[in-house]
């Protein structure tokens, strides 16, 4: 579809509004005078100048015969010829002779004047003159009403209804109703405006659905991680009232009843951290306090916090980190980003198994992968392992003590800092999780 700017608009209003009234100036001239020319219209002017003034001296000149039948039969061919009429009036307006009875309206041009003799009125002429321009310039006006009534349909058209239309969208919009039709125009500007409109709509259309995907995730793991803090707390508050009820009487007992609570109180730090750092991930456009740091020395501080918890498990954990893996980033974040992965690694790693960690430099990245002897990821948890809260039907019972959230706060955090982190089965069995992030300056 074509387009005009304003400015050519206005142009093509202005020459339509000269033209139009020409144009019906024109064609009145032609059916009255059944030809185009101007210059035989002049030469009109210049005949019924000289009949009217032949007119006026027979009839100055002839006083005393204005009620001689043979001089108004004379008069009466002298008026056909120049196509006009008289009317002879005593002082006191009565008519003396007429030529056309009829013909009294004020519609036509008339030349009226008095004849005075020796001091004395004798009477009072009006000359009717024929039509000359009055056809044409009620044309000019004609044309002129109908030029404007033409430009503005076309404004209301082109410009108006478009504007009218982009201002309802905007108000449906406002009102939540993101299926609206934004107008077409023909007018460039206008054209502009809705385009930019349209992608205004797109990206706050986007931007809600974003936000309300947000508000649907953030209610999900508020009411999830609820569900799973009541689990340790009963835990925490059945042994405790034991303790002070005196049921564990014996010294086992009650190292035990205390082991017990150190580890759900274990796991609720756990659990609240989890929920804290996926939050502040998610939710809080936090800036990354970024310095240069080794991730091999990240990841030798993350195996020697969980060295005990594998030690319980009888579980080795191998590591062959080489040197110079520099990057930048925040120090806390990826350390909660490893300890996450690691500690996922142990919890799913059975009695006796093994963990191999490596990390190296591959081009301007620093690759690491965590490679355990567990059950590894199915089909299923492969496509939603990141998830947040996901976990896999083997440990549905809580039996591990995740809350779901680990994974996906690494991601985040290792996507934060311009890398990728993906999961995936090593071939000789077992969970692989690989990463990348961005080399730092050396």
């Amino acid at each position: 579809m074509k387009t005009l700017r304003i400015r050519t608009f206005t142009l093509l209003c202005f020459f339509f509004i000269l033209s139009l009234p020409w144009l019906f100036f024109v064609a009145a001239h032609f059916m009255e005078t059944k030809t185009l020319s101007f210059a035989k219209s002049h030469s009109q002017n210049e005949t019924l100048q000289r009949h009217l003034s032949e007119t006026i001296h027979l009839i100055e000149t002839n006083t005393d015969k204005w009620m001689d039948p043979n001089w108004q039969n004379q008069l009466h061919i002298q008026l056909q010829k120049a196509k006009m009429d008289v009317a002879i009036l005593t002082a006191s307006d009565e008519d003396i002779y007429r030529s056309n009875p009829g013909r009294r309206g004020a519609l036509s041009s008339t030349e009226r004047f008095s004849v005075i003799e020796d001091g004395h009125l004798l009477g009072k002429v009006v000359i009717y003159l024929p039509k000359s321009n009055t056809v044409q310039m009620i044309s000019i006006f004609a044309g002129l009403l109908l030029a404007f009534f033409i430009i503005g349909v076309g404004m209301r058209r082109f410009l108006l209804k478009p504007l009218e239309r982009m201002s309802l969208a905007a108000r449906q919009i406002a009102a939540g109703d993101w299926d609206v039709q934004l107008p077409m125009s023909r007018i460039t500007e206008i054209a502009e405006v809705r385009d930019g409109f349209e992608v205004m709509v797109n990206g706050l259309q986007k931007s809600y659905q974003k936000q309300v995907e947000l508000e649907e995730e953030r209610r999900f793991v508020i009411a999830a991680v609820a569900h799973d803090l009541r689990t340790p707390l009963f835990a925490l508050r059945g042994y405790l009232d034991g303790l002070e009820q005196g049921i564990a009487q014996s010294p086992e007992k009650i190292t035990k009843y205390l082991a017990v609570c150190k580890e759900k109180s274990a796991q609720l730090d756990r659990l609240v951290e989890d929920l804290f750092t996926f939050t502040k991930m998610e939710y809080v456009e936090t800036k990354l306090n970024d310095k240069t740091v080794d991730l091999k020395f990240i990841l030798l501080k993350s195996i020697e916090s969980l060295s005990p918890l594998a030690r319980q498990k009888h579980i080795s954990i191998s590591n062959h980190c080489t040197d110079g893996c520099i990057i930048s980033g925040d120090l806390d974040l990826l350390e909660r980003s490893m300890n996450n992965l690691l500690d996922n690694a142990v919890r799913h790693t059975p009695i006796g198994g093994e963990i191999v960690v490596q990390c190296y430099k591959d081009g301007n990245k620093v690759k690491f992968t965590i490679h355990d002897t567990g059950p590894g990821f199915s089909s299923e948890e492969l496509q939603r392992v990141f998830e947040p809260l996901y976990r896999g039907e083997a440990s549905r019972s809580r039996s591990t003590g995740g809350s779901g959230l680990g994974l996906t706060i690494s991601q985040r955090i290792v996507r934060r800092h311009g890398g990728e982190l993906a999961a995936g089965n090593h071939s000789e069995g077992g969970a692989l999780l690989t990463g990348w992030i961005p080399r730092g300056a050396q």
